[in-house]
C-alpha cells in the first residue's frame, strides 16, 4: 500500500511501507509452540521438540539479527498521520492476542496430556513463557496505550496470558512518568545486575501499580477491593484459567503454569532492564526532572527482533511519544544504541560480568564521562 501526502511546498509525496507485510512475523511467532507440539506428535513424541520455542527466542532470533542487520529507515514525517490512520496495523496487533492464547493453551495441553521429562517441561515453561511475556505483554503494551474501551479489552486479555494484571496501569501511570530516574523501579541502575534488578523491579512495579489503581478508585468513590479494580479482575481471571486447566489435566500442570507465568513476568523485567540501563534524566532547579527525550532510552534497529516485538526496540521514540503506534516509530542519529536486539541482550544480561563489560562503557560514554549524569546503583563506583 502506498501512502500519499503533501509536503510543506505542496508537492505530493508517495511512500510505500516496505515492512507492511513483514509485521505478520510477530503474530506468526506465536504459532511456534502449537507447531512444535504438532511436530512432537508426528515424530513419535520426540521430547527434543520441546526445545524449539526456547531455541527460536534465544538462538535463532539473535543470530538472525546479526546476519540480517539493522534498518534505520524512517517514514517521511508527512505520511505518518496516514500510516497511523490505517486500521491494518492495529488489526494485526489485535490478531496476536487470540494467537497468544493459542500458544499458551497448546503448551498447557502438551504438558498436561503428555508424559514429558522434567527438562522438556522446563524448556517449554521458559520458551513459551518468555514468548508469552514478550508477546502478550508487548501486545498489551502497544494496545494498552490506547484509551478506548475496545483496545483496553484486548490489552486485558493480552497481559493476562501470564497474569500480569497490573502492567497497563503501572506502565502508563508509573513507568512513563518516572522513567530513567532513581525513583523508577522499572529503570535499571548502572552496576545493578539483572538478578538484583528483578528483586527490586518485580515487587516495586506491583506496589506502584496497586497504588495507582487505588488512587483511581478512591477518586471515583469506590473501594480498592471492589469489582472495579482492574488488577483484581486480571488476577481472578488468570486464577480461573489456571483452575480450569488443572481441573482438566490434574495438579501435574501446576508447576508448569507457575513457571510459565514467572518467566512471562521475567521477560518483561529483562526488557525493562535493557531499555534504560544507567540512563538518567537531569533534575531541574524546581525539583522536577527534565522532560523525557529519545536519548533516555536504549534503542536498537535490528530488523528481525524489531519485527518480532512490533518495534518495541525503537524504544527511544516510544518514550518521547507514547501514543505513537509501532508502524511509525522513528530512529534518530544520536541515540544510545544496543549492540543486538532484545533476545540477544537478554542472553548477555544473564551473565552480569559480560553485561557490565559491554554496557558500562556505553553508559559512561553516553554521560560524557560525567558520573553525576549516570543513574548509578548506591554501591556502584565510577570507572577509574
Amino acid at each position: 500500500m502506498t501512502f500519499t501526502a503533501l509536503d510543506a511546498r505542496g508537492d505530493r509525496i508517495a511512500y510505500r511501507d516496505g515492512k507492511r507485510h513483514l509485521w505478520m512475523f510477530a503474530p506468526a511467532l506465536t504459532l511456534v509452540p502449537p507447531l512444535s507440539f504438532a511436530l512432537y506428535l508426528v515424530t513419535g513424541k520426540n521430547a527434543l521438540t520441546a526445545l524449539i520455542p526456547f531455541l527460536v527466542i534465544f538462538v535463532v532470533i539473535p543470530v538472525a539479527d546479526m546476519i540480517v542487520g539493522e534498518d534505520t529507515h524512517n517514514p517521511p514525517g508527512e505520511v505518518v498521520a496516514a500510516m497511523e490512520a490505517d486500521p491494518y496495523y492495529m488489526r494485526l496487533a489485535r490478531a496476536s492476542v487470540p494467537l497468544g492464547w493459542l500458544s499458551f493453551l497448546s503448551a498447557a495441553v502438551w504438558v498436561g496430556a503428555q508424559s514429558l521429562p522434567w527438562w522438556a517441561v522446563l524448556a517449554l515453561a521458559v520458551g513459551v513463557g518468555t514468548g508469552a511475556g514478550g508477546g502478550g505483554l508487548i501486545i498489551g503494551h502497544e494496545i494498552g496505550h490506547k484509551p478506548d474501551r475496545l483496545n483496553r479489552i484486548f490489552a486485558f486479555f493480552a497481559i493476562n496470558i501470564v497474569g500480569y494484571a497490573h502492567f497497563r496501569i503501572e506502565h502508563n501511570r508509573g513507568h512513563h512518568v518516572w522513567v530513567s530516574t532513581p525513583e523508577d523501579p522499572a529503570s535499571a541502575r548502572y552496576g545493578e545486575s539483572i538478578y538484583r534488578f528483578a528483586r527490586r523491579e518485580l515487587p516495586g512495579a506491583f506496589a506502584r501499580g496497586w497504588a495507582n489503581e487505588a488512587q483511581r478508585l478512591t477518586r471515583a468513590g469506590r473501594s480498592v477491593w471492589s469489582t472495579s479494580n482492574e488488577i483484581l479482575q486480571g488476577y481472578v481471571f488468570a486464577l480461573l484459567v489456571a483452575a480450569l486447566l488443572i481441573a482438566a489435566f490434574g495438579w501435574k500442570l501446576a508447576p508448569f503454569l507457575l513457571l510459565h507465568h514467572f518467566f512471562g513476568w521475567y521477560a518483561l523485567t529483562q526488557a525493562n532492564y535493557v531499555e534504560h540501563y544507567g540512563l538518567k534524566r537531569a533534575k531541574l532547579e524546581n525539583g522536577r526532572y527534565e522532560p523525557v527525550e529519545p536519548r533516555h532510552s536504549w534503542n536498537t534497529n535490528h530488523i528481525v527482533s524489531n519485527l518480532s516485538t512490533f518495534h518495541l526496540q525503537r524504544h527511544s521514540d516510544h518514550h518521547a511519544h507514547p501514543m505513537r503506534p509501532y508502524q511509525s516509530l522513528r530512529d534518530f542519529p544520536d541515540l544510545p544504541r544496543l549492540p543486538n536486539g532484545y533476545p540477544g541482550m537478554f542472553g548477555l544480561a544473564a551473565v552480569p560480568p559480560l553485561w557490565f563489560k559491554v554496557m558500562n562503557p556505553k553508559v559512561i560514554a553516553w554521560a560524557g564521562g560525567d558520573w553525576s549524569k549516570v543513574n548509578a546503583a548506591p554501591w556502584a563506583e565510577p570507572p577509574r
